[in-house]
C-alpha cells in the first residue's frame, strides 16, 4: 500500500506516535496540523495546515492527493460529532479511498458512555459516504489511570468492582502502523485493548506499590461524583462524559480483551505495571503528596 497518507491530529499523543511510525517505513505521509511549528520532525512528511475539522474547505485541501486519511477522534466538544462529520465529507470531497478512524470500545447509540455514542455516529458517517475504512475502537488509555489518582492518593469514581483492560497508546499506535501500511483491513473493526481486565481498586493497589504510599479508590455514587466534579466548573457535556465513563465501567461495557493488538503488532500489549515502571513521572504527584 504505497498511496499517501494524511495524517490528523499529528501533534498529539497518539497521532505523533503514528505519524514517526509511518515515516520509520518510508511511507509517503502528509501530516494535518493546526500549528506547523508544533508537527513531529517525521523524516519526508508533508505538512498541511487546517485550522480545525470545522473548517471543510481547509480539511478538503489538506486530504487532497491522499489515499488513506488516519482520522483522530477530536478532543471532547458540545459539537464533536458535527467536527467528525465535516472531516469525513472533507476527506470524500477530496477523493480519499479510505479512513482509518480511532473509534472508542462498544461504541453503539445507547452505550452508557457518552462519548462513546459520538463515536457510533462517526462510524455511521463514515460507512453513509461509501468510504473504505478500519475502526480502531480503542479502551480507555493506559496514561489516564495514574492521572486519575488525585496528589493525595484517591480514585473515585461510580465504576463499582467493574473492570476495564486499559490499553496503551503506543500499542493503539502500533496497531494503527499496522494497519495504514498492510492490506487486508477494509471493513473490519478491531477493538484495542491491554493484556488483562482489572477494577479501579486493583489500579489503586498497582499505583500503591509503585508510589510506595497508600492509593485507594473509592466508589462513588452518581450524585456524589458529580458533585466532586463540580469544582471544575467544566461544561455539562464534559462532566458528563467523565462521570459516565465510570458508569460504563461498572455495567461491563468495558470488561473486554482481546488478542487484537498482540495479532496486529506481533508483541502483547503493555500492562498498568508495565508501564508505572517505565514511566514513574506519570505518577510523580503521589511520590510528592
Amino acid at each position: 500500500m504505497s498511496g499517501l497518507i494524511a495524517v490528523t491530529g499529528a501533534t498529539g499523543a497518539v497521532g505523533s506516535r503514528v505519524a514517526l511510525g509511518l515515516a520509520a517505513r518510508g511511507v509517503p505521509l502528509r501530516l494535518v496540523v493546526r500549528d506547523p511549528a508544533r508537527a513531529p520532525e517525521a523524516a519526508g512528511a508533508e505538512v498541511a495546515v487546517a485550522p480545525g475539522y470545522h473548517d471543510r474547505a481547509a480539511m478538503t485541501a489538506a486530504f487532497r492527493g491522499a489515499e488513506t486519511v488516519f482520522l483522530v477522534s477530536a478532543r471532547e466538544s458540545a459539537d464533536r460529532v458535527a467536527e467528525h462529520r465535516g472531516a469525513v465529507d472533507a476527506a470524500a470531497d477530496a477523493g480519499v479511498r479510505r479512513i482509518v478512524y480511532t473509534s472508542f470500545l462498544g461504541a453503539a447509540p445507547d452505550a452508557t458512555f457518552t462519548f462513546a455514542r459520538d463515536h457510533h455516529a462517526t462510524e455511521q458517517h463514515i460507512r453513509a459516504r461509501g468510504l473504505e475504512h478500519t475502526f480502531l475502537r480503542d479502551s480507555m488509555y493506559l496514561e489516564y489511570v495514574p492521572l486519575s489518582a488525585s496528589a493525595d492518593g484517591v480514585i473515585a469514581g461510580p465504576a463499582g468492582d467493574g473492570r476495564v483492560a486499559w490499553v496503551a497508546r503506543d500499542d493503539v499506535a502500533a496497531a494503527a502502523v499496522e494497519v495504514l501500511t498492510a492490506p487486508g483491513h477494509d471493513g473490519l473493526t478491531y477493538e484495542l485493548t491491554g493484556p488483562e481486565a482489572h477494577s479501579f481498586a486493583w489500579a489503586a493497589e498497582q499505583l500503591s506499590a509503585a508510589a510506595g504510599r497508600r492509593v485507594r479508590y473509592v466508589d462513588e455514587t452518581v450524585e456524589e461524583a458529580y458533585a466532586s466534579r463540580a469544582r471544575y466548573e467544566a461544561p455539562r457535556f464534559e462532566v458528563d462524559g467523565w462521570v459516565t465513563s465510570y458508569l460504563a465501567v461498572a455495567r461491563g461495557e468495558l470488561d473486554v480483551v482481546t488478542p487484537a493488538v498482540q495479532e496486529l503488532t506481533g508483541r502483547p500489549p503493555r500492562s498498568l505495571p508495565e508501564h508505572l515502571a517505565a514511566h514513574p513521572e506519570s505518577w510523580a504527584h503521589l511520590r510528592a503528596a
